[in-house]
């Protein structure tokens, strides 16, 4: 027998041997193919794709009696109908015409944003807070002042509140606004509290008028107490400054100068209210710090009314609040900024000043404007060691010009108040006040963090883009004092305070 006739019958064998798992396997190939052509003829929500797979040998088992108990219900109940539509639709009238429709969505701005309220007298009380500009320029809103007693014996009383803008225009989206409630009759001597009844009066959507009711104070009987105690006591400071706003990236240096200064100036029986903006960071606060645990200085934080859009941080919102949160806790207050030094002749003080002026409720205060820049050339080298009412002696002199003026009240005797007057006052104002008190005015130096001294001048005058300047040492001279009184007040701690 041949070799090739030996492989043949070889491989029949091995064959014949596997022939069932070859048919098994044909089988196989056959059902798979099958299979295959029938799911081309399926419908696609036949369709599984590999994540369905997967999911479905992968997933958590599931309570399928719960499963079919959900179905059951959901079938059961009908899908709840389309809310009906609330909007207005254009019309077509009989004679013609397409009536169009206009839907209101949201608000622009608030009615009222109440930031505080205070007792003015035993029937007599101050609402602060800001209030929507277009309502109050384009509209006649109206408030309604509501007094309601704990004592439910006693009935409640109201009396229209009178309002006041004293921000004279400089709203933006919101404008200032105090509203005055004072009643006949004395109210709250065994607690209630005060609503205010904000009424729209239809500005902003002649088809409504909208009244927002809020609680502006509430008061104990005790509180009745303690503020008639208060009232009737003598005030417990003789100078109190209410501060604008604070912004900004403020120098330290410059605050640590003004407050050194003006305690010296007011004296032990002086309180100064701070108000933060964003300005008081952490350098600002260091200098702070130290007339805080004295009992000289307030500070509060009032950042979170730049939320709500007005003039300048809301300054106008603020000193009104300063006014009467403290109006019965000084004899005189005190409007005008951190960059701004009061300032009485030498043979004066600030007490004789005031006392000249007792038969007024308002004086106004001259200012000085001085550079912000020029400084002697004396100073070249040296400039970074002197304080910068110290070194910046060059005062402004051009004429015709009608410069902003600061002022003081006795509070009792002020309704609301502004940054540099007040409008609403019971009693006279004087602003001859010339050479008996004055303001130097750095405008612009609290809020550079570097030297001011930027031109060094070896004149007593000169005349810098078009405005005429003149040496005046007056501040400079008494430099040396203000330091030595920070050194006894609160010791070396602010010696290395930076600019």
């Amino acid at each position: 027998m041949s070799t090739k006739e030996k492989e043949r019958k070889m491989f029949v064998g091995v064959v014949w041997n596997c022939a069932a798992e070859l048919k098994f396997l044909l089988t196989a190939l056959l059902f798979l193919c099958s299979l295959i052509t029938l799911l081309h003829f399926l419908p696609s929500r036949f369709y599984f794709s590999p994540s369905d797979l997967a999911n479905s040998c992968l997933s958590t088992p599931v309570d399928h009696s719960l499963s079919h108990f959900n179905a059951t219900n959901s079938s059961a109940l009908p899908p709840p109908p389309p809310p009906p539509s609330s909007l207005d639709k254009d019309r077509l009238l009989e004679n013609g015409v397409v009536k169009r429709a206009f839907n209101p969505f949201g608000s622009a701005a608030y009615n009222f944003i109440l930031m505080s309220a205070y007792r003015g007298g035993y029937n007599t009380f101050a609402v602060m807070g800001l209030a929507s500009k277009p309502l109050h320029v384009y509209g006649k809103p109206s408030y309604l002042c509501e007094w309601v007693p704990f004592n439910k014996n006693h009935n409640s009383i109201s009396v229209t509140g009178h309002k006041i803008l004293p921000d004279w225009g400089y709203g933006r989206v919101y404008t200032v606004l105090v509203i005055n409630c004072t009643f006949p009759v004395p109210v709250g001597d065994d607690g209630g509290k005060l609503l205010i009844h904000a009424a729209t009066n239809g500005g902003g959507d002649t088809k409504l008028n909208t009244t927002d009711t809020f609680e502006a104070l509430t008061e104990t009987g005790e509180d009745f107490i303690n503020f008639t105690s208060t009232f009737k006591s003598p005030p417990k400071y003789d100078f109190l400054y209410c501060g604008s706003s604070l912004y900004g990236n403020l120098s330290p240096q410059r605050v640590r100068e003004w407050l050194a200064f003006h305690v010296r100036l007011f004296g032990e029986k002086s309180h100064f209210v701070i108000h933060d903006a964003g300005g008081v960071h952490e350098g600002v606060m260091e200098v702070l710090k130290p007339w805080m645990d004295k009992g000289y200085v307030t500070l509060q934080d009032i950042r979170d009314q730049e939320r709500f859009d007005g003039y300048y941080h809301n300054q106008f919102l603020i000193v009104n609040d300063c006014l009467h949160r403290y109006k019965f806790q000084a004899k005189w207050m005190f409007f005008f900024d951190v960059d701004e030094f009061i300032f009485v002749p030498k043979k004066s003080t600030i007490k004789s000043v005031v006392d000249s002026l007792a038969d007024y409720t308002q004086f106004t205060i001259e200012q000085m404007p001085m550079s912000n820049k020029l400084c002697l050339s004396e100073d070249r080298g040296k400039s970074y060691r002197k304080w910068g009412f110290e070194k910046l002696v060059y005062k402004d002199v051009k004429r015709g010009i009608r410069r902003d003026r600061k002022y003081a009240v006795q509070p009792r005797n002020v309704i609301a108040t502004g940054v540099h007057m007040s409008q609403n006052t019971v009693g006279k104002t004087t602003h001859k006040t010339e050479g008996r008190i004055k303001y130097f005015h750095y405008h612009g130096t609290i809020a550079e963090r570097r030297e001011p001294c930027r031109q060094l001048v070896n004149a007593t005058s000169i005349t810098v883009d078009g405005t005429p300047y003149i040496v005046d040492t007056t501040m400079r001279d008494i430099a040396a004092t203000v330091k030595r009184f920070e050194l006894k007040m609160i010791g070396s701690t602010l010696q290395r305070t930076r600019q």
